[in-house]
């Protein structure tokens, strides 16, 4: 039985992967801050329902903390580490910087360095789409530049990779770090927008909408992006010795068992159809509040997923109205409305 450590296993992602991986007969060994960025009663939830596996445990502790995490890293040896565990939110970084500092970097080295004193077969590291910032190319491709970060939520994520670039390097600990591209779902976060426009909406109170609805996102359904990081835990980064001929567009690094990979549905949805498709979903119109740009925003997301699909024989494919559906059954079975 392989065991899978799985950072932020109380998050909205991380609980989905959790899950998925106690299904398939994998031994889960969660760690979550439980910081109250948003409702711990969620988190708390979440991990009560993993709870009710018997091959899943869990350590409520910061990634700061590198005492504990590395107690909980040893103890459990796990052939595979998942870091999903960060401080969230492009907008928030404006408000609270440091708290991107102490989570995003220093506690992905103290990850990073765990990973690398148990020996692990693969750690796989969450990034995100808001690396490529101000590129205007798209879809967005691996192999772009992604040197101008628009937050710092950004930079601490390109930081992240950076930093495992070098230790896959430094020791040849297998890396794969992957960018999300606008994540949704049952159980997601209160602070996204589906959240907050589902809400508002069925409370009959004003939805922000940033840029008059002109924006547009790659919308990934949390149940792809779970089986994607799924397949690729066993698509393994070679040693730099070892490589082969490799797959068309690979990122594998020429000096590393190291590769980035991006995880999206490959499709750019305007952000005014989005909150159209909720609406649908409610059976009610909402009340819209259009406003500008904000600062850090990014008019557009596109993801090329092409490696993802060389990699796995997969690509994220939940319709959009799908996806939304269950969502909001989700939050109105939750909440009772």
């Amino acid at each position: 039985m392989q065991t899978v450590l799985v950072t932020g296993s109380a998050g909205f992602i991380g609980y989905h992967l959790a899950e998925c991986l106690l299904a398939q007969g994998f031994r889960v060994v969660g760690y979550d801050g439980m910081t109250d960025y948003y409702d711990v009663t969620l988190k708390q939830q979440r991990h009560a329902l993993l709870s009710a596996h018997p091959r899943f445990t869990a350590t409520e502790a910061l990634l700061e903390d590198f005492a504990c995490l590395r107690e909980v890293v040893l103890a459990a040896r796990p052939e595979i580490i998942v870091h999903l565990a960060a401080q969230a939110g492009v907008r928030y970084s404006l408000e609270n910087p440091r708290a991107y500092v102490d989570a995003n970097l220093v506690g992905t080295f103290n990850l990073i360095e765990c990973a690398r004193a148990v020996g692990a077969r693969h750690l796989l590291i969450a990034s995100t789409s808001s690396v490529y910032g101000a590129n205007s190319a798209m879809p967005f491709a691996e192999g772009d530049k992604a040197d101008t970060p628009l937050t710092l939520y950004a930079a601490t994520k390109k930081a992240g990779e950076v930093m495992a670039h070098a230790y896959a390097h430094l020791h040849g600990l297998p890396t794969t770090c992957f960018r999300f591209f606008t994540v949704y779902g049952p159980w997601g976060r209160p602070d996204m927008a589906l959240f907050k426009f589902t809400r508002g909406i069925l409370e009959g109170t004003p939805i922000e909408i940033y840029n008059a609805g002109e924006m547009y996102r790659d919308f990934t359904y949390v149940g792809d992006l779970v089986r994607a990081i799924r397949l690729l835990i066993d698509a393994v980064p070679p040693q730099p010795s070892n490589a082969g001929p490799g797959v068309p567009g690979d990122t594998l690094s020429p000096v590393a068992p190291y590769r980035v990979v991006n995880i999206g549905n490959g499709q750019k949805v305007r952000l005014a159809d989005f909150v159209d498709a909720i609406e649908a979903e409610c059976g009610r119109k909402a009340d819209r509040r259009l406003l500008p740009m904000q600062p850090g925003d990014v008019p557009a997301t596109w993801a090329d997923n092409r490696l993802l699909m060389a990699l796995t024989g997969y690509a994220p494919q939940t319709p959009l109205r799908e996806g939304v559906a269950r969502f909001v059954a989700w939050y109105r079975d939750y909440y009772g409305v």
